[in-house]
């Protein structure tokens, strides 16, 4: 009998943690496994994308080949998907030499995720938006803490040794409080004052966690004020010009480096495949995930639009919100390949995770009413768990 054919675009959380569950839900069995699974990716790695911040304020390895998440079981495609033919039910895509090819499908599951928001290229500074963009930032800052350490000049030196993360929601202030650390001890070692760098946290809303109580928000920025960050309210960085930020309360200050952390956009390449989207670029999916007009295929994760039938509710788009979906995305379509009542989606509970520093973190929750606030190694060690269970790491 030919076994059923899935195919998961994309290697990021959603990605990943599909083809996890596929391989639970099909075990291979004496005459072989039921069901051919293909994971299409760009790339032969699996990015922690939000993990970013680590490899710009240090050197960690946060890649982690799918050869080694599925050593057995899984076929790789390296290459993007660029149309899907509905009626054939075939995937059109182009390899990384460029060469195009396809491939049947009979259950086709897309989750390319999402990209970084990027400034426009005259706004200056570098976005943390890919493993180069890290490592760009790292040798920058690197770079002007050894010139700062022979500069004689206090206010060169002191723009060289202040950082500008400009945006405040979870990634900026991940990046800031390990910049924070790693900027401080570099510093120390090169015979610097380390309490002269500053890393300044450019927030356009009046608090830090507007999704959250205020209490949450307050206890977040004395965390990073502990760390070293100062965080600057009601104000946006417009751009970055050889060290001259331009804010938009109309004033300048002086920074040798500027990040941007704007936070995300749906992919584009998901407006060539054809596939219904939203104004914003978000796949269209009913309450089980499907993609109207294109039998067998469905969407999660950050590149769907996903909304609770019976709240009206909008799932996030963090990866504990793709590790939710997952199980009940398996269990649509193993319903509707048998012609049975599929299950719909349930909105996932409110719970943010932020990572502080090295063993640092704070998580919030709302439960029964109540707001659970998780701080320091506690805090850090949930924040790890996200991390690591949304990467497939044990």
């Amino acid at each position: 009998m030919k076994p059923i054919t899935c195919v998961v675009v994309g290697g990021g959380y959603a990605g990943v943690n599909t083809v996890k569950g596929l391989l639970k839900a099909y075990p291979e069995e004496a005459g072989g496994r039921s069901l051919r699974i293909v994971l299409m990716d760009k790339n032969a790695y699996h990015l922690r994308k939000v993990l970013l911040f680590r490899a710009a304020a240090g050197e960690e390895d946060i890649t982690i080949p799918f050869s080694k998440m599925f050593p057995e079981g899984v076929q790789l495609i390296q290459g993007e998907a660029t149309e899907i033919e509905a009626s054939e039910k075939r995937l059109i895509y182009m390899d990384t030499q460029g060469g195009e090819g396809e491939i049947e499908y009979d259950w086709l599951v897309l989750a390319a995720g999402s990209v970084v928001r990027r400034p426009e290229p005259e706004q200056g500074g570098i976005a943390l938006g890919g493993l180069d963009d890290a490592k760009h930032i790292r040798e920058a800052w690197q770079s002007n803490l050894l010139r700062a350490a022979k500069e004689n000049d206090p206010a060169e030196r002191e723009k060289l040794l202040t950082i500008a993360v400009a945006g405040a929601g979870i990634s900026g202030i991940e990046t800031a409080a390990e910049l924070a650390h790693g900027v401080r001890a570099d510093a120390k070692r090169l015979g610097l004052n380390a309490g002269e760098a500053r890393i300044v946290l450019y927030n356009a809303n009046k608090r830090l966690f507007p999704d959250g109580p205020a209490k949450v928000g307050s206890k977040l920025e004395n965390a990073l004020v502990a760390k070293g960050v100062t965080v600057r309210h009601g104000v946006k960085v417009l751009s970055e010009r050889q060290g001259t930020l331009t804010l938009s309360d109309g004033s300048s200050e002086q920074a040798g480096l500027c990040v941007w952390t704007l936070g995300l956009l749906p992919n584009p390449g998901l407006r060539e495949l054809g596939v219904p989207v939203t104004a914003d670029g978000h796949i269209e999916v009913d309450g089980s995930y499907r993609i109207a007009g294109f039998p067998g295929v469905y969407a999660i994760g950050d590149n769907a639009r996903i909304v609770d039938p019976e709240t009206g509710r909008i799932d996030g788009k963090t990866c504990k919100e793709a590790i939710g979906q997952v199980p009940r995305l398996i269990k649509v379509m193993a319903a509707d390949a048998a012609g049975r009542s599929a299950p719909v989606h349930k909105s996932y509970m409110d719970v943010f995770c932020f990572g502080l520093g090295p063993e640092q973190g704070m998580v919030w929750t709302r439960q029964w009413g109540l707001d659970i606030v998780l701080t320091g190694k506690l805090g850090w060690k949930v924040r790890k768990y996200t991390w690591d269970s949304a990467s497939l790491i044990k």
